[in-house]
């Protein structure tokens, strides 16, 4: 038996059912029939039956229980590997053919029904997954200049206009932009209660409307949704295996073959010494079932596989297995404000204008042209600034952005660059002394300039996150070590934020270059470095962070491709939750092997120096097995993801 993982899914359009039933699983019925067939010749061998009778019903119990594993195991020994599989398969063939066939059937038995086990609660995992896909409705309502009408959600496009009725599922990742509702998010973000959603607000493709109706307009299409992100990269996560993992695999192999060599041995050593055939073989037949790895090789996947299904159905996606267990030895959680710590939502406060040519709504003008194109939140901030203002900023041409530094654009004729004070000013007092006093507010200053010279500084604040002192305190006790802050705004602004959230490691005004040398610091210490950001400026830190996590599920394919793990709902409280799961799945593989390795001892050993009959030596290692198994998806409760959320 080897252990579970989840099999794949394919494309995100094609939502297969999940399993209801427990005959649905092939191992399960597969096992009641070799278990029937067992009983069967039980019955006849108790009631004085036809030997012919009793022994067709056990060969028949065998061929019935046994093909699939001995199938698995010849296919293995092809590409040269030992499967645990062809060892159990050779057992039960050896007991039958020195006449133990009671003894060969109730080692089938036990197996077929053992692995049923590990097939059902490896159904469980995957279900979670597809029943992600189960979310989202077949079709929608798309509004058009004729009316409405129902489409495949397989047919939208970004920029359709979708009416949601009260009740109804919402059929794409989409703004809101008339109407206003109560949404049900718990199946993608894990809120407990409903969201108000008014215009401007993000819907997600499976969350339900509750009152009130909604106009949305689609911004991805389904196969690019955020529930088809969950099941794409859980899936993905299924596939890999994390170090611990591969360490064992590679042992097993050796392992195998030793322990291969060590049945002959025991086979033979005593039959030279004159112990009796059927003994001699007994004695090696369960020596080579006790000894086999099977709750070794379980020990560690489940655990971490359940454990990235429970971050998923609770907002979080964690990409791989290796990403899960290495989010646990996190010793030191790095911060971006900036949309991280902060909302997100910054907002314009002062235009401080350093040119006389221009007033303060040429420049704001100005600013929004060249800012339209970008999604960074201070461009946000003067893009909402300037419609507030009913400004409409003029067609930008040439627009590049500079992460960590600002952007440029070509407006009306002129060169326009926003951005840092630090990559836009050169040798200009009265500008540096406008951005030193915009900064000394505890401000973040935005410089604006048309061809070489400045001509305003903007100044823009952001809150921190109603929740980010909450989830700082957390990652304090986590980690017993203070969070950092990594930041390109100003030290003063910086600081601020920090003495509120109870920050003290400030590394401020950095460039992502200048990110990525302070991870190095910090892992230089040495620390185990997972960095929190929110987008394209942070990728450089989140890619050189032992750990990489952004925040926002509706991030850039950059922010997807560069984290580690992704937090949906843009909690910050998600974040020291998922490294407690790590943690405590980290622990449960630790017991799972050394659980695995006292069984395995106890049994082998009693095997050697006693005589340990062989249904209770395949009784014990099967049942190790299994509580292997079982003990690792426990974490696929909900009440796992509360335990972390707590710590």
């Amino acid at each position: 038996m080897v252990a579970p993982t989840v099999v794949p899914l394919g494309p995100a359009r094609t939502r297969p059912v999940a399993r209801t039933g427990l005959f649905a699983v092939p191992e399960v019925r597969w096992a009641a029939a070799a278990l029937a067939l067992f009983v069967t010749g039980l019955a006849v061998h108790a009631s004085g039956g036809p030997a012919w009778l009793r022994w067709g019903a056990y060969l028949a119990c065998c061929a019935t229980g046994g093909w699939e594993p001995a199938l698995a195991g010849l296919k293995a020994l092809r590409d040269k590997t030992l499967d645990v599989d062809l060892l159990m398969v050779v057992a039960a063939v050896g007991a039958v053919a020195i006449g133990q066939v009671t003894d060969g059937a109730l080692l089938v038995v036990i197996f077929a029904v053992s692995g049923a086990l590990e097939a059902l609660a490896t159904a469980r995992t995957e279900d979670s997954v597809r029943g992600l896909l189960n979310l989202a409705p077949d079709t929608a309502i798309r509004v058009t200049a004729d009316g409405e009408e129902p489409v495949p959600v397989t047919a939208l496009e970004p920029g359709d206009v979708l009416m949601v009725r009260p009740g109804d599922r919402i059929a794409a990742d989409a703004t809101v932009i008339d109407g206003a509702g109560e949404v049900d998010q718990a199946g993608i973000t894990g809120e407990p209660l409903p969201v108000d959603k008014v215009p401007g607000d993000e819907v997600f493709a499976g969350t339900v409307n509750g009152t009130g109706a909604l106009w949305i307009r689609v911004d991805r299409r389904a196969a690019d949704s955020v529930v088809a992100r969950i099941a794409a990269l859980v899936e993905s996560a299924g596939r890999t295996k994390a170090r611990t993992q591969l360490f064992i695999e590679k042992v097993e192999q050796r392992y195998s073959t030793a322990m291969v060599a060590v049945t002959v041995a025991v086979f033979l050593i005593p039959l030279l010494a004159g112990d009796p055939l059927r003994r001699a073989l007994l004695r090696a037949m369960t020596f080579m079932i006790v000894a086999s790895p099977c709750a070794v090789v379980l020990a560690t996947m489940p655990p971490l596989l359940a454990a990235i299904a429970t971050a998923g159905r609770h907002g979080v996606l964690v990409k791989s297995a290796v990403v899960m267990e290495r989010l646990g030895a996190t010793t030191c959680l790095a911060f971006d404000k900036t949309g991280t710590l902060t909302r997100g939502a910054p907002e314009l406060t002062e235009i401080r204008v350093l040119d006389s040519q221009f007033d303060a709504e040429q420049a704001l003008r100005l600013a929004a042209a060249a800012e339209h194109p970008s999604e960074h939140p201070l461009a946000a901030a003067i893009m909402r600034a300037a419609r507030e203002r009913g400004l409409s900023p003029a067609p930008a041409t040439h627009f590049a952005a500079h992460p960590g530094r600002g952007v440029t654009a070509r407006v009306d004729g002129h060169d326009i660059a926003v951005g840092s004070p630090a990559a836009l000013l050169r040798d200009d007092e009265s500008a540096s002394a406008a951005v030193e006093s915009v900064q000394s507010a505890g401000h973040t200053a935005v410089v604006v300039r048309c061809g070489p010279r400045p001509v305003a500084v903007l100044a823009i604040t952001d809150e921190a996150r109603p929740e980010a002192a909450a989830a700082v305190a957390a990652a304090r006790r986590l980690t017993g070590a203070t969070p950092v802050l990594l930041t390109g705004d100003n030290r003063a602004g910086a600081e601020r934020i920090a003495a509120r959230l109870g920050i003290t490691d400030v590394r401020a005004e950095l460039l992502p270059d200048g990110k990525v040398a302070e991870v190095r610091r910090l892992q230089a210490r040495p620390a185990t470095v997972t960095v929190i950001g929110d987008g394209l400026n942070d990728a450089p830190a989140l890619a050189a962070a032992d750990t990489g996590i952004a925040m926002g599920g509706a991030g850039s394919d950059l922010t997807l491709r560069t984290a580690d793990a992704v937090v949906i709902r843009d909690d910050l409280t998600a974040v020291p939750a998922v490294v407690a799961l790590s943690r405590r799945a980290r622990r449960i593989v630790t017991a799972n092997l050394v659980v695995a390795a006292t069984f395995i001892g106890a049994l082998v050993i009693w095997d050697l120096v006693g005589t340990l009959p062989l249904p209770l030596g395949v009784a014990g290692h099967e049942g190790s097995t299994v509580v292997v198994g079982l003990n690792g998806l426990r974490l696929l409760r909900t009440a796992a993801w509360r335990r972390a959320a707590r710590t």
